[in-house]
């Protein structure tokens, strides 16, 4: 049989691998508590140190070897990945070396001088930083290998927290190619310091040195709690000195845990106009949905899919999904990691709803079935009326029937003294909501600007005209308009329901408004082209039923504050339920006989009754260039 030489080396590697792994490391620990009171004894007698004192040290270093591993292992300093270590750790390590120089010295007194005082004091100090500096070698001369590094030099904007993070994960991290070589923050009191061995060489105003002095080749904004104001700034900033931007996300989005080069992503649109910090009192919106039976129609859509995502962690009895689009509503379920019952209904269909309401027999509804898009319904109102109007009075009668005790209907700025068919709809419904709510019960309306992402909305509008190369359309370079994310909108919608006593409407703080031209100029240098240059934008006319602002209150109503700072209770002025159920049926006719004209005449009559006359001409709202709906 033929065997094979073995080195010496390789004779070892079972033995190593049966080793314990932190014995290279207590090693070292002895060996450094060695030569710290061996050194402090030698510079104590300056070099000449008389036998008896030699001799004493060579009793007392056994002890002092025995009692700082001792101390280290009670204090974990064995089994770490030091690599990794932070305060925490760094603490720990101060713990023991105070320890084990205590214990000595308790020791030194208790069996009479065998070494200077001064060595046991000094010795412990030493063997301590000696200690931590094996361990944390790594993190001392992160820095030096960082900057020598090659990679994308990033300067990172927010000297905080989430900056001192981000900043040591890129240093432990080289796989990521990315070197962080300043800081900036504008805090004067960091200025000058170091971030993680990184130099926070001033505020923002100095951005042009950090591209000039330290070769910045990138931004990263390290704030997470940034609102739009302070993201516009930066943004603008970089933008002037040609840096791309990163960010971290939002509070809102950041799940806990240390931030890391993963959570970085590329500046969006949501990051300029929203990043507003929601504070939702999560027990109370927990409160009236836990164990509850909760349906959502229109679930299908953009609004109705987020409260259903959000309705869904709240742990309802059951999460009852209407919608007439199976597509939507199949994909909404698939994407879901709780049970839902899919109903494949329209609200239109009064029988179909009545049956639905029946066999399952809600108790808190989210009606945000609607057409929504102004443009659209201009050309046909009769189908804003079919589904808005009549299809929310299918609901409200359906929820009377079993008793539904809260019912959150789904309403618009537009709503506001409204000039368009889809905003008369939807004031129309508020009217039906609010009017049909039973005495006990907590029925009211919500009601918010635009959403940032929602399907057919103006952002991707935007972004699929830019991705052809434009022309990017505007209506009229004065059009303003709210904007909010859809998870914001529907945290908001979730805790004005708790609020709700009956009969009032909810508005939602939207910030300030957005100029569309001003939105239509950011997202296009957002995708790193240049406005008018690359990408044209085209002015193409006021639409029928458009407003240059939305408003989201109406001078006649009572505004009165709520407990969260982004809600105010509205209480409108409603109409007759005789006039406004006569009303409904003459609507519901003239929608059957496909009567436009007449229809819309009705709805904006019924809308606003002390409202000027509306004309509107059908082919005209039918045949208009299409451009980017600010409405949707």
């Amino acid at each position: 049989m033929k065997t094979t030489a073995r080195s010496p080396l390789g004779r070892l590697a079972p033995v190593a691998a049966r080793m314990p792994p932190d014995l290279p490391l207590v090693v070292l620990d002895a060996a450094l508590v060695t030569a710290a009171y061996a050194a402090v004894t030698v510079l104590r007698f300056e070099g000449a140190v008389p036998s008896d004192w030699f001799a004493g040290l060579r009793r007392f270093l056994p002890a002092a070897v025995i009692v700082h591993l001792a101390v280290n292992w009670m204090f974990g300093l064995y089994g770490q990945m030091w690599r990794h270590a932070g305060v925490h750790e760094a603490r720990r390590v101060l713990l023991a070396g105070t320890t084990s120089g205590l214990l000595l010295g308790l020791l030194f007194l208790a069996r009479g001088r065998t070494v200077p005082a001064s060595v046991v004091l000094l010795g412990a100090a030493i063997a301590m930083m000696g200690v931590a500096g094996l361990r944390f070698q790594s993190r001392l001369f992160a820095f030096h290998r960082g900057t020598g590094r090659q990679g994308v030099r990033v300067v990172v904007v927010g000297a905080g927290e989430s900056g001192a993070a981000i900043v040591r994960d890129m240093l432990r991290s080289p796989g990521t190619g990315l070197v962080p070589v300043a800081a900036l923050d504008d805090d004067p009191r960091k200025h000058g310091r170091r971030l993680a061995g990184v130099p926070v060489i001033g505020g923002l105003d100095r951005l042009p040195d950090a591209v000039a002095r330290h070769g910045a080749e990138q931004a990263l904004l390290a704030i997470p709690s940034a609102d739009g104001e302070v993201v516009r700034t930066i943004a603008m900033a970089a933008d002037a000195v040609g840096l791309p931007l990163k960010v971290l996300p939002s509070v809102a989005e950041l799940l806990g845990g240390e931030v890391t080069v993963r959570d970085l992503r590329d500046l969006s649109i949501a990051d300029l106009l929203g990043r507003q910090q929601i504070r939702t009192d999560l027990a109370a919106v927990e409160g009236i949905l836990r164990g509850r039976r909760v349906m959502i129609t229109g679930a299908g859509g953009s609004i109705g899919a987020e409260i259903t995502r959000q309705v869904a962690a709240c742990d309802p009895a059951a999460l009852l999904l209407l919608d007439h689009d199976e597509t939507h509503l199949f994909d909404l379920a698939a994407g879901l990691d709780v049970p839902c019952v899919q109903l494949l209904a329209d609200v239109r269909d009064a029988a179909g709803v009545d049956e639905v309401f029946a066999r399952h027999r809600p108790e808190v509804v989210f009606h945000a079935a609607a057409h929504k898009h102004v443009p659209l319904l201009e050309g046909h109102p009769c189908e804003a009326v079919t589904t808005n109007v009549v299809g929310t009075a299918n609901v409200v009668a359906a929820a009377r029937r079993v008793g539904v005790s809260r019912v959150v209907f789904i309403s618009t700025d537009k709503a506001v003294r409204p000039s368009s068919v889809m905003g008369a709809s939807k004031r129309v419904g508020e009217h039906l909501v609010l009017t049909g709510a039973p005495l006990d019960a907590h029925w009211c309306a919500v009601r918010f600007g635009n959403v940032l992402g929602s399907r057919g909305s103006v952002v991707p509008t935007f972004m699929r005209q830019i991705a052809s190369g434009g022309p990017v359309t505007v209506t009229d370079a004065r059009m303003t308009r709210f904007f909010m994310s859809i998870e914001e909108a529907v945290q908001l919608v979730l805790q004005a329901a708790v609020y709700a006593s009956g009969h009032e409407v909810f508005m939602l703080d939207m910030g300030r408004p957005i100029r569309i031209l001003e939105l239509a100029e950011r997202m296009i240098r957002l995708s790193g082209r240049r406005v008018g240059t690359d990408i044209p934008i085209r002015i193409t006319g006021v639409r029928p039923g458009e407003k240059f602002a939305e408003e989201l209150r109406d001078r006649d109503e009572d505004a009165t504050p709520t407990p969260h700072p982004s809600i105010i209770r509205l209480c409108p002025p409603l109409p007759r339920e005789r006039a406004l159920a006569d009303g409904l049926a003459q609507l519901t006719a003239l929608a059957r006989r496909r009567q436009h004209a007449a229809a819309a005449e009705e709805l904006f009559a019924l809308a606003d009754p002390a409202g000027a006359p509306r004309v509107l001409t059908i082919p005209e709202a039918a045949d208009r260039q299409p451009a980017a709906d600010p409405a949707g």
